[in-house]
Formats: structure tokens, sequence, C-alpha cells
């Protein structure tokens, strides 16, 4: 038997090396043992939910570091935040512009609300990543249906892809809707050295970020910015009292408030290291031959407004190894642990907590692999039985389809449904959730049509060794139909 608290201890011995979330990186900052921090709301030490003493004071700090008219934590991740601020601007039954690209949490936040779904679909690029969302593509939606009520985007996403946020919400407000952005993945933008601006001194009425992807926090931390007056404060606190657990974690909120105050005191040095570490970084990887990091100049201002390189994009086809593949051999053979893998890719997470010691062993790995053909790894105790893939197989592409919407998420989850084989559902509504993870962006939605190409893509993750969620029976080729 192993036990959960030993098993990490044991682990934070070794000399594995984490280029994912959480942006501490395990690192040892001043903190105190945090079983003497555990506190209720006791005297002195204020309510989140009616914050007026020193609780208030931590968000208004970290209202002031990022620009907003108000902040509040969150102790249930950016999913809690996101959740609130959707059912906050729009009422039961209204119509929601959202980013088909966006976290399951938007999809929920539609279900729960009652919300009446438009999608906007990302372009694939040329590397075969989702692009950005753009300003043309938010008034199109508005010239065909008036009636949206709000614009939900994800700028960046997990690649660090970045859309136009000034513009998107000039054309959100032009059509009297706010601009709610899941900049979960950008905590450390606005602070310059490299990296884009963040959303909310771009104009979005309400921006979710989650410290601890990022910045030195601990995981669960993120925040909600109120940025104008086109949101009410009472709507968002109603919301975050429905959302949000009534016991939080002064440990967790601790943990934020250090983070801030890190930032606020130590970001400017320790964002100019950070800075030079990537560059360096990506100018060491410039001569590699199979394996490729993508860089700016891979993207076109077509398929990106931006890009934060805080996200190494590492691209396998050329070897034809699998990202699953990649990820893998980097654990295994050199210690090095990245955030996901998709098809043709393995994503790894910076932070400005990253170190010198840990991108040179990346970057000596990436070298040593790239001589090699997949097939000298075959000894390893990896995933090597994954089959190769095509060069350029474009794999996103093929696993993001739009699949023909029949009703809205709210009606397929409350009809009556029955299970049936993935095969036999073909041309049948979705009762189900289908989604990588990570990501966490479905592949397939409630009230969506099951197309002949779904049961071949699910089957194109497996091959690839890619963790496929959704309900119940899905683990088994099942699949809930209404």
């Amino acid at each position: 038997m192993q036990y959960l608290d030993e098993a990490l201890e044991s682990y934070a011995k070794t000399d594995m090396y984490p280029f994912h979330m959480p942006g501490h990186k395990r690192g040892k900052l001043p903190f105190p043992n945090l079983y003497d921090i555990d506190i209720t709301e006791i005297d002195g030490f204020d309510n989140l939910h009616h914050a007026e003493g020193i609780l208030k004071e931590a968000q208004e700090r970290a209202a002031r570091l990022y620009g907003s008219l108000a902040c509040y934590y969150l102790v249930n991740g950016s999913t809690c935040g996101i959740l609130a601020a959707v059912c906050a601007v729009a009422k039961r039954g209204s119509k929601v512009l959202a980013a088909r690209n966006s976290h399951k949490a938007v999809y929920h936040a539609l279900f729960l609300g009652g919300l009446r779904a438009r999608y906007l679909y990302p372009r694939i690029t040329a590397s075969g990543i989702q692009g950005q969302i753009t300003a043309q593509q938010v008034e199109a939606a508005f010239a065909e249906d008036p009636e949206i009520a709000a614009v939900v985007i994800t700028s960046p996403t997990y690649e660090g892809i970045v859309s136009d946020i000034a513009q998107i919400a000039e054309t959100a407000h032009r059509h009297g809707a706010p601009l709610i952005v899941d900049e979960a993945h950008g905590a450390h933008f606005g602070f310059g050295f490299g990296f884009p601006e963040n959303a909310v001194r771009l104009g979005a009425d309400a921006v979710i970020m989650s410290l601890h992807k990022t910045l030195p926090s601990p995981t669960q931390t993120a925040l909600l910015h109120i940025c104008s007056e086109r949101i009410s404060k009472e709507q968002i606190e109603r919301y975050l009292g429905i959302f949000q657990t009534s016991s939080p974690s002064y440990v967790l909120m601790a943990g934020m408030d250090a983070c801030i105050r890190f930032v606020e005191r130590a970001g400017g040095s320790r964002f100019l290291t950070y800075r030079k570490l990537l560059d360096d970084f990506y100018q060491s990887c410039r001569t590699l031959r199979s394996l490729h990091v993508m860089a700016r100049g891979d993207l076109t201002k077509e398929e990106a407004f931006d890009w934060d390189d805080s996200k190494l994009v590492i691209f396998s086809e050329k070897n034809r190894m699998s990202g699953k593949k990649l990820q893998e051999i980097l654990r295994s053979r050199y210690h090095l642990e990245l955030e996901m893998a998709s098809g043709d890719y393995t994503l790894g997470m910076t932070s400005l907590m990253d170190t010198w010691e840990g991108f040179q062993r990346l970057a000596d790995a990436l070298h040593e692999i790239d001589v090699q053909s997949p097939k000298a790894f075959a000894s390893e105790n990896t995933c090597m039985n994954l089959p190769l893939i095509k060069e350029k197989s474009g794999f996103i592409e093929q696993i993001y389809q739009k699949n023909p919407m029949k009703m809205q998420i709210y009606e397929a989850l409350q009809l009556p449904w029955r299970e049936v084989p993935l095969e036999e559902a073909v041309g049948e509504v979705s009762a189900d959730y289908v989604y990588l993870y990570p990501p966490g962006i479905p592949i397939l939605a409630p009230g969506e049509v099951i197309t002949g190409e779904l049961p071949g893509r699910l089957k194109e993750c497996a091959r690839l060794g890619l963790s496929v969620e959704g309900g119940s029976g899905l683990a088994s080729g099942r699949i809930k139909i209404v």
C-alpha cells in the first residue's frame, strides 16, 4: 500500500525536473509551515465572502498590480471564476458567443446558466495547433445574430496563442456585449520582458487568471478581475458565493498574497533573468533537425495576433515520433516531466521560477534525441509500442472538427438518454462530453451530432496513447445519446 503524502514526499526528493504547472516549480519560497497557518475565519483574519479587512486589502493589491477595478481571490481555481463570470453576465436563455476551443468550464457554465451557445472556431495553424479568434469572426457572428449577450474567448491558449483582445473587446462593446477572457495561462502577462499585455488593460470586462499556472502560487489559486461597469459586481459576488467553497483555504490565500508580493518586489529582476533563460534556450534549439521547438517566426499574423514563448511547443513529426512518445522518453531517460502531449508535439510549461539547470537539461536532451532514431529508445520502459506517425499529420485539425449542433447543452443534458456502442451512435445527438485531458477542450459536446468520423478520431487518440475522457461508458467504447 502507498500513501499519497509519502509518495509525494518521495517524488520531491528525486531529480525529476518539472516543465509543468504549478509555476512555483517546487521552489523554496519563504513560507510558513502549512499546518501552522491553516485556520478558519477567526477574529482578525476576515471572511473571503464578505471581505472587509486583511483579505479585502490583499485583493485590492492584486487589482492594483494588474490594473483592474476589482479583483476576487479564487481558491477553486479558474474554473469557479469562469462559472461565476459567465453566469453573471447573461440571463437564462440568453445567447453567448463562445470560442469552441474553450476549457470545459465554459461549457459547464453554459449548462448551469441555461444559456444558448454560438461557437467561434479558431483557425488551425500551419504547425497544426489551434490559432487565434479574430475580431472579424466576432463581427460576423453579431451580423448573423445581434441578440448575442456576451462573448467568451480563451487567450492565451494552452500553446500560448494570443488573440487581439483590444479589437475583439471594441467589437463586442459596439454591439452592447461584455467580453470575458479566460486568461488562465496568462497571469505573467502585462509586466513587459517580451510577454504580451494582459487582457485587463486591453479592454476586456472580466478576466480570469490562474496564478498557479505560470507564477509561484499553489495549485488551485486564481484571480477574477472585473474591469468595467458592464459587469455587475453584485452578480459576480452572488455567483462566487454559489461556486466557491464556503471554507476557503487560508493556506491557498496566503500563497496568493505571497505570490503577488513576490511579483511586486522581485518581479523585475526575476523576469529579466527568465527572459534571458528563454532566449538562450530558443537559440540553442535552432540547430535541431528532426525535432523542432516552435518559434515566433512559425506563426503568421493570420494565425496568431501574438504568442507567449514561455510555452515550449516541441514538434516531433519529422522523425515520426508521437508527442506522447517524446514525452515518455523525456520522462524515463532524462527525468524531465513535461505538461502534456498531443498528436505530434509535446508541451513544456515554464515560469520565472525555472532555473538555468532545468533549461540546459531539456536542451541537452532534445539535442541527444534529435540525432537518434525512435528505434534507439526501444529498450526504454516507455510507450515504445506506440506506432510512428505520418509527417505533418494534421492531428489537431482531424480531432477538433466542427460537429453539427442539434440542440443546446442544457437541453441535451436534461433529456432521457441511453448508452450505446460508439459505432451505433453515428447520426445521433450526444448526451456526453468527449475531450482530451489535458487540455480539457471538448471534441464533442452534449447537443452535437455524432458524425461518422468521430469513432475514427477517438481511435487515433487511443493509438497515439492520449487520454480521452468523457462519460462513464467511454472507456468501454460506449456513449450516451438522447
